[in-house]
């Protein structure tokens, strides 16, 4: 038990920093991309950035949340959207890379330490899993919601975002059930789930859909979304 609690310690603390980050940075970059003043980027990216902590948190009793104790997440969610206040993305066709490179990161991350946390405090592997899922994809819907948008991961034409997230939540869920669970091996799901998403943004790489919409495309007929 012992080495389950050094290991989620380590990457609860490092992980979720790091994750508050790469959040931060995605909010921030949203609000820059809808033109928003200093107060809206930094607003978004701290909802963007803590938004999904809190809900977990909260939903596991574990009150108050840790973004509104441990100042440090709240500090970097902050400097993190000055820094796109002062430094604006090159405005050219790759511009949106910078956004799904950071949302990729929080998303690997985010998914890795919810999932953990939830497991330490008594969840079963599927819960766990689930709040895992929620705490990463939560600051997501928070910032696409302030922005106006409909939350990337309901959209029906929407890259790979909550299937590598619930693979990630899942097997970190079965190897803190199952096995002496280390550090490394949240950080290697995180870094998987990075990768998927990011290659589904480069192949073009989608969901599922029912089989009546991919029947109603192949018979011309239109598609529902």
């Amino acid at each position: 038990m012992s080495g389950i609690n050094d290991a989620a310690s380590t990457v609860q603390h490092a992980g979720e920093l790091v994750g508050v980050v790469a959040f931060a940075l995605s909010g921030a970059l949203a609000a820059e991309r809808h033109r928003m003043d200093i107060v809206g980027v930094l607003l978004v990216a701290v909802a963007t950035a803590l938004g999904g902590g809190i809900l977990r948190d909260v939903l596991i009793g574990n009150t108050p949340p840790n973004a509104l104790t441990d100042m440090s997440y709240l500090l970097a969610a902050v400097l993190a959207g000055a820094v796109v206040c002062v430094w604006r993305p090159p405005a050219n066709r790759y511009t949106r890379w910078p956004l799904d490179i950071t949302d990729a990161v929080g998303l690997g991350l985010f998914a890795v330490t919810g999932t953990v946390i939830a497991h330490q405090w008594g969840l079963s592997a599927p819960g766990s899993a689930l709040l895992g899922v929620m705490t990463c994809i939560g600051g997501g819907v928070i910032r696409d919601l302030l922005c106006g948008e409909v939350p990337s991961v309901l959209r029906p034409h929407e890259y790979l975002y909550a299937i590598p997230a619930l693979a990630c939540a899942a097997t970190v869920a079965v190897l803190l059930r199952y096995t002496n669970y280390q550090a490394w091996m949240g950080l290697a799901c995180a870094a998987i789930a990075i990768a998927l998403r990011l290659a589904s943004l480069k192949f073009g790489w989608h969901g599922p859909r029912p089989w009546y919409h991919r029947r109603a495309g192949r018979d011309g007929g239109p598609e529902v979304s």
